[in-house]
């Protein structure tokens, strides 16, 4: 994967974020790639997604069919 220019990242959190700081951000804004890092740790490590990958999981995280 090639080195992403971080200026150009936009995160954003869920909306149903309760502000304790404990959340994902997710980064969609970017070509190719989905981003998601944990919020109280913005400069730590981040996991990356293919759009088609990153559909799938919160398709099936909104119908609940996820399991541990």
């Amino acid at each position: 994967m090639e080195e992403v220019n971080q200026a150009a990242v936009t995160w954003r959190k869920s909306t149903r974020s309760n502000g304790s700081g404990n959340c994902v951000e997710v980064a969609d804004n970017l070509p190719g790639v989905v981003g998601l890092r944990d919020s109280k740790d913005p400069t730590g490590p981040t996991l990356s997604f293919t759009p088609t990958a990153w559909a799938t999981f919160m398709e099936a995280a909104k119908a609940g069919t996820l399991t541990h």
